[in-house]
């Protein structure tokens, strides 16, 4: 029988990573030494340090994969900076210094690509976070995050800890939050197609379509969660993501969102709405380096069995 040797908890385990990375799990891609501990906010208020400290004394992990956050869309973002700045500031802080103090040999935390310069040159790689200010309408969520690089380096320097971040491109996938109001541009429009097809109505899309994405399927992120948690040794982040040239504008992504759906009817782009960044195009060279082989899922096949689960789940998704 073969010893667990590696406790790995999982921060923000009932979210859209988390539970990409807890099939990835169970589908086959665990290891005998190794116990997987999924938590969220129900076992612990990570904004609070003495109940974060609680948690690591409980849980004894080893390893640490770092999810939770406060998260939303454009407009949740541009509502509530503040809030994004001190909610993330106060849970990425906790949950490294308890990492830290109880020994975890590594920690791999989640970044974003708008944590990046507004202002910038394309294709944006991992060199690049802190060459300017982050677009206007994230940036509590963007310094926010910011900082857990700088916290790495700072464990890394004065305690020789293995702290690291990961920096996927736009997440989706099966338990995505769909809330059309706050949440990401890709699950809003899968709300969206299924209430105007339900309706009979057209399809308005916020903004004009042009803004172009790179969108990683989260079962494909989480498969680089592991193979980052086992064997990436760097405390410099890398940035998780499908190619330039898979990158699809806003209209790209509602059309095939309505392919996969069956919706007939008309899309119509409303102007009025803010478009956010234009493009955020990033570099997957250094990944490329790494994992030269790797297999993305085709974006219109994990488009299709997102919205088969947000059908088969609608009850509940759609909270």
């Amino acid at each position: 029988m073969t010893e667990v040797t590696k406790r790995i908890l999982v921060t923000g385990g009932t979210g859209l990573v988390g539970r990409a990375i807890e099939k990835v799990v169970a589908d086959g891609e665990g290891r005998p030494d190794e116990e997987w501990i999924f938590v969220s906010s129900r076992d612990a208020d990570l904004t609070s340090s003495s109940e974060t400290k609680a948690l690591f004394e409980r849980h004894k992990p080893t390893h640490v994969i770092h999810l939770a956050a406060m998260v939303g869309g454009l407009f949740k973002n541009i509502r509530s900076n503040l809030d994004f700045w001190r909610t993330n500031i106060h849970i990425n802080d906790n949950v490294l210094h308890s990492a830290h103090e109880s020994g975890v040999q590594k920690v791999v935390s989640c970044l974003s690509t708008c944590i990046f310069p507004d202002k910038t040159t394309y294709p944006i790689d991992e060199t690049m976070i802190h060459n300017g200010p982050p677009h206007s309408s994230n940036f509590g969520y963007s310094y926010a995050k910011r900082m857990i690089d700088v916290q790495n380096r700072g464990y890394s320097e004065q305690h020789g800890r293995r702290f690291t971040a990961v920096i996927p491109t736009n997440v989706f996938g099966p338990h995505d939050n769909f809330n059309i109001e706050d949440g990401h541009v890709l699950p809003g429009l899968i709300h969206k197609v299924y209430l105007a097809k339900q309706s009979g109505s057209a399809l308005t899309v916020w903004g004009t379509g042009t803004p172009r994405r790179q969108f990683i399927y989260s079962l494909d992120l989480a498969r680089l969660f592991l193979w980052v948690l086992r064997e990436y040794d760097e405390v410099e982040p890398i940035i998780l993501s499908v190619g330039e040239e898979d990158e699809v504008s806003i209209r790209e992504a509602a059309e095939a969102i309505a392919e996969a759906m069956e919706f007939r009817g008309e899309l119509i782009f409303d102007t009025t709405k803010s478009d956010g960044q234009f493009k955020k195009t990033a570099s997957n060279a250094k990944l490329r380096r790494y994992l030269p082989g790797f297999q993305f899922t085709p974006f219109r096949k994990a488009v299709k069995e997102t919205c088969a689960w947000f059908n088969d789940n609608y009850a509940n998704a759609r909270k």
